[in-house]
């Protein structure tokens, strides 16, 4: 058989899942993490086993479909593994948690090759490693679209930070850079990819950096507020308003975002900073006080708006002069 040319159907569902296993355990030769010293039966059996640190436990999911969330012009295997579980990393990062164990479902067809597979693991691996924690088993089906499903466990000693915390008066801030991951598409989908400075804008929609530590941070410095930007900061910023019954604004001036976008797109780089999905920074909002330790403990972090009073999860943006530029599209949808 041509290893090049191999599919799951030459190997069936058994050959694949051990061929998996194998490639999960070939990278457990390192010095064991302190999620891998709770873990009792790992990949390959019924189900994982393993005793729960203490603390409070987390957990997520998130889905990524071949032609809805991602094509082959944009990502290529080894991206997509990587950023379905970056994802799933962000989701717990918000909360200020750590990631434990990771389960995940493939839905393949039956000709996909087998070259391809290793590479979507690859990138799932890479992201476990930099986060520290495991994969430790999941499933695979046959789909005639491709898609991927992680759920992903994680723990916190600490109250979880959530949404509905967010009190008028509170200051509005982020963790890093916006709009970076949607000039990244724009750029690939135009093919712009080869200018000196189109690779940070690349790497932010190919392989996004799940804002981990600071999140473990915030948590530590007392915010209690926050929530992962992945739909787009207008978007999440009226998810979170309308969770906590207020309301905020959004000064546009104060936005951050790395030179590189705005070189590349001088006349969009704001939209795509209010409005571009899959940035995985993290917004937070907490009193001025706990605003200004978070801040200092996290070089990019910025102060961009304030919560107040108003229509819950309504959003207002408005220019350094004070004046209303609030955008029409507010993000991500997938059913608009």
């Amino acid at each position: 058989m041509n290893p090049s040319t191999a599919t799951i159907a030459s190997v069936g569902e058994f050959g694949a899942i051990d061929r998996l296993t194998r490639r999960i355990l070939a990278r457990r030769q390192r010095p064991p993490t302190p999620s891998e010293t709770a873990l009792l039966v790992d990949t390959g059996d019924d189900a994982a086993a393993w005793r729960s640190p203490p603390g409070s436990h987390l957990i997520t999911t998130d889905t990524m479909v071949e032609g809805v969330h991602f094509t082959h012009t944009t990502l290529s295997w080894e991206d997509v593994g990587w950023k379905v579980m970056a994802v799933n990393v962000s989701d717990v990062a918000a909360m200020g948690g750590q990631p434990l164990y990771a389960l995940v479902t493939l839905g393949l067809p039956p000709e996909f090759p087998l070259s391809a597979l290793d590479s979507i693991y690859d990138g799932m691996l890479d992201m476990a490693e930099e986060g520290r924690f495991d994969i430790i088993g999941g499933d695979m089906v046959k789909s005639t679209t491709p898609f991927i499903t992680v759920a992903l466990v994680g723990a916190i000693e600490r109250a979880p930070m959530t949404r509905n915390a967010a009190s008028p008066g509170d200051l509005v801030a982020v963790t890093g850079p916006l709009g970076s991951s949607a000039g990244g598409l724009a750029l690939l989908q135009d093919g712009t990819t080869t200018t000196d400075d189109a690779d940070p804008l690349l790497q932010a929609h190919r392989r996004p950096q799940p804002h981990l530590a600071q999140g473990q941070i915030l948590a530590h410095e007392g915010v209690t507020c926050a929530m992962d930007v992945s739909d787009g900061l207008l978007a999440d910023l009226s998810k979170l308003c309308l969770a906590s019954n207020a309301a905020a604004q959004v000064e546009a001036h104060r936005l951050p975002v790395i030179p590189a976008l705005s070189r590349h797109f001088p006349d969009s780089y704001l939209e795509k900073a209010l409005s571009g999905g899959e940035d995985y920074v993290l917004l937070f909002t907490a009193p001025p006080d706990t605003i200004n330790r978070a801040i200092h403990s996290i070089p990019e972090a910025a102060v961009i708006g304030e919560i107040v009073d108003g229509e819950a999860g309504r959003v207002t943006v408005v220019d350094e002069n004070g004046d209303d530029v609030t955008p029409t599209q507010s993000g991500w949808d997938h059913y608009r």
